[in-house]
């Protein structure tokens, strides 16, 4: 009896790195020969000998790996989502890894805690402290982990056209706010190309009573059903100082992670704010200072 652990399956040529950007017209079949050619000479890594040549740069490089390892982001040159979307298009660069050290740390106080834990509200006290961006590429990087990821805009007080339709420039259509009137379900949120596992329900159509939507057991039974569907469920919400639309919401959610922008949000301000969460029963699981 063979008791050696076998190795691990060599990739199929479909799914080595120049098959990819050959594939996908970064690498023209001449300069891959080259390239291999370089590679077995100098006895290097793939990527090495591309760089070499200057037939390819380490984004390119970057990219393959991504695709080998079932890791999706999206290219410069697709304009399908807003740049502001770094975990989108720069999963790699420093902002990236920040937003990948908020997910892990969200991961051990909040999610992995307990199963029933699915729903996070992305809370601040003003207004463009960071929130939308946070909540966006929040929903980015947990999909790109592979969980299945549902993004709320639970800010029914902005224009339409703002905040996460604007992130993911998404079309006009009914959003959360249709839905708390019953005038959609669930099926109404839209997945996003490019990256499997994410799907956005805007706030749609502003309405003249935001706060009595929230309230309504329709948002519980919501929530209630995307847990069902979804791993993670992130909810962007309004200015907590302005309105009280943002504990109703991180008291349905249950936990919230705390914005703060540096040089612009007050602490007296956002000491009070989160009291006042607390008080309503909301688990505060963690604080992010915006530096941009």
């Amino acid at each position: 009896m063979n008791d050696s652990i076998p190795s691990t399956a060599p990739l199929s040529s479909s799914n080595s790195i120049g098959s990819i950007l050959v594939a996908t017209g970064r690498l023209s079949q001449e300069d891959a020969a080259r390239v291999l050619e370089r590679q077995q000479k100098d006895r290097v890594p793939f990527g090495e000998a591309a760089i070499a040549l200057r037939v390819l740069t380490k984004d390119d490089i970057d990219f393959a790996l991504s695709k080998q390892f079932d890791y999706s982001y999206l290219s410069d040159s697709d304009n399908t989502l807003s740049p502001e979307l770094v975990a989108a298009y720069k999963p790699f660069s420093r902002v990236g890894e920040n937003l990948r050290a908020v997910r892990s740390q969200l991961m051990l106080r909040w999610f992995n805690t307990d199963p029933d834990r699915k729903v996070l509200a992305v809370v601040s006290p003003g207004k463009k402290e960071g929130r939308s961006f946070l909540a966006g590429n929040l929903a980015v990087v947990f999909a790109q982990q592979g969980e299945r990821t549902l993004l709320i805009d639970a800010d029914l007080r902005s224009a339409a056209g703002g905040g996460q339709q604007k992130l993911f420039r998404l079309g006009k259509s009914v959003g959360l706010s249709g839905v708390l009137a019953g005038r959609a379900g669930l099926e109404v949120a839209q997945l996003v190309p490019g990256l499997p596992g994410l799907a956005v329900l805007p706030a749609g159509a502003v309405p003249p009573n935001p706060q009595e939507l929230l309230g309504r057991p329709a948002f519980g039974a919501l929530l209630r059903i995307a847990s069902e569907r979804f791993d993670v469920i992130i909810i962007d919400t309004p200015a907590g100082s302005e309105y009280a639309d943002a504990e109703l919401v991180a008291a349905r959610a249950g936990a919230a992670v705390l914005v703060a922008k540096q040089n612009q949000t007050k602490l007296p301000q956002t000491a009070q704010f989160a009291r006042r969460l607390q008080d309503s029963g909301v688990a505060l699981v963690g604080s992010v200072l915006n530096e941009s």
